[in-house]
């Protein structure tokens, strides 16, 4: 295993790890899927050169386009919990409650 690919699996490992035990405020959630978007779009806008292939391919423009509208569906979610509940604390949103 090359070092770049031991860097790729170890920030996605990472950010899932802060997914799952840091999830006290839903900007740092959001943050933490945002950083393993990151580490994907990075890995595969590497993998074509590292197999050399002629042509780039288009997952890791759709990639992007995905993390930028789940970037967005994300902090519009952070402004109407802010708004409606005061803060962003994960524990403070109930589904039942809604």
């Amino acid at each position: 295993m090359s070092a770049m690919h031991l860097s790729f699996y170890s920030t996605f490992t990472l950010s899932c790890l802060g997914l799952a035990f840091h999830r006290t405020h839903l900007v740092s959630a959001l943050l933490c899927l945002e950083s393993m978007m990151l580490s994907m779009y990075i890995a595969l806008s590497i993998w074509p050169v590292e197999n050399h292939t002629a042509s780039p391919t288009l997952i890791p423009l759709l990639m992007l386009a995905f993390s930028a509208c789940e970037a967005g569906t994300g902090l519009a979610a952070l402004v109407a919990s802010s708004r409606t509940h005061g803060t962003d604390h994960l524990h403070n949103l109930n589904l039942l409650q809604c």
